[in-house]
């Protein structure tokens, strides 16, 4: 019955993503909305309802060391593994608006999450200033959205919309992709459990993951159905809410804030700031993340879950990965990064000439 369970939350994930990716690109359509706007507001908030969800269940179950687990894991998941994985199966055009706004704006919020971290809390007042940050943020790309409108006047206003029910089924999708999610989580963890693998490598990886997979399969969907601003914007749209709205709101509501633990400030918290500031070179370079990138964004993914799972069974050879992956690996990615940004520039310097 488990699996049956697994099983039927991953339909429930695909369908109603379906749903959400058709009925508000038909809106975004409607409203003279480009695709990336309602990728960074409707889509982005809505598949962070279950990092929202379970970061004030914890804060308020007095579990609060797990909201920056689970915003931290999730924002590397979001990054690594969806971009990635989108990538990997159509090259994505990234927007001049998410090279020189919201992406540089993610990794500000990184770094200013990663300062807040240093004294092992996130206060009540820090919390409801990043509430009130996520509010401003809102406000501007409503206002950037209503500039678009004006701008575009390319679609027909004769044709006939039908407002309630493209509205009704974007709301359904977003529905079934927090109640297929939550389905599919749960059981997955009990299968885990039965398996007799540790709490903290669930933790560490199916809570994190599980709570993304509404982004998942939103933003490959988005990509097979040719809506690369959707799948873009989805991710990161949806860090920028963790770092803001999940974040804020889950030590908001808890009068001692949310604890954070050694172990995030020293590894995890500078991996999400380090996983956000590459993001930048590479949507840079082109205007798009190929294939190769792709691959990239998912080899480090799963070289981290492999290093969070050796860490926490304590496995002997820990150490030879660990020399592996700060001497070989890392470097490897960095110069990879380093050449795509330095042929692009000699790319744009010759074309300028």
């Amino acid at each position: 019955m488990i699996i049956i369970y697994s099983l039927c939350g991953l339909g429930l994930l695909i369908f109603g993503a379906n749903l959400l990716v058709k009925h508000s690109s038909n809106i975004a359509a409607a409203l003279k909305v480009p695709p990336l706007v309602i990728g960074l507001t409707i889509v982005a908030f809505g598949t962070s309802a279950p990092e929202l969800a379970v970061g004030i269940k914890s804060s308020i179950d007095g579990n609060s060391s797990m909201v920056m687990g689970n915003v931290v894991g999730s924002n590397i998941f979001n990054v690594l593994f969806i971009l990635g994985l989108a990538a990997l199966i159509s090259p994505l055009v990234v927007t001049q608006q998410l090279v020189k706004f919201d992406t540089p704006l993610m990794i500000v919020l990184s770094v200013a999450a990663f300062v807040l971290a240093i004294d092992q809390k996130i206060s009540q007042l820090e919390g409801i200033m990043l509430v009130t940050a996520l509010i401003i943020y809102i406000l501007f790309l409503l206002k950037q959205s209503k500039k678009m409108q004006e701008e575009n006047n390319d679609v027909n206003p004769e044709v006939k919309f039908h407002w309630f029910k493209n509205i009704t089924l974007t709301l359904a999708g977003l529905g079934l992709l927090v109640l297929g999610s939550e389905l599919f989580i749960d059981n997955l963890v009990k299968v885990a459990r039965s398996l007799k693998i540790s709490e903290e490598i669930i933790s560490l990886t199916l809570v994190a993951a599980g709570t993304s997979l509404p982004e998942l399969v939103t933003s490959i969907m988005a990509v097979t159905k040719g809506q690369v601003d959707i799948a873009v914007g989805n991710v990161v749209g949806s860090n920028i809410f963790n770092l803001l709205g999940v974040l804020g709101l889950s030590s908001a509501v808890n009068t001692n804030g949310c604890d954070i633990t050694d172990a995030m400030i020293s590894f995890d918290i500078p991996l999400m700031v380090a996983v956000s500031i590459a993001c930048l070179p590479i949507f840079f370079t082109g205007n798009r993340i190929n294939r190769l990138e792709g691959a990239l964004f998912m080899s480090v993914y799963i070289a981290y879950t492999a290093y969070l799972i050796l860490l926490s069974s304590h496995h002997d050879s820990l150490k030879y990965f660990t020399t592996t992956l700060l001497y070989f690996f890392l470097p490897l990615v960095v110069l990879g990064v380093s050449i795509s940004v330095f042929r692009e520039i000699r790319f744009r310097k010759s074309s300028s000439s």
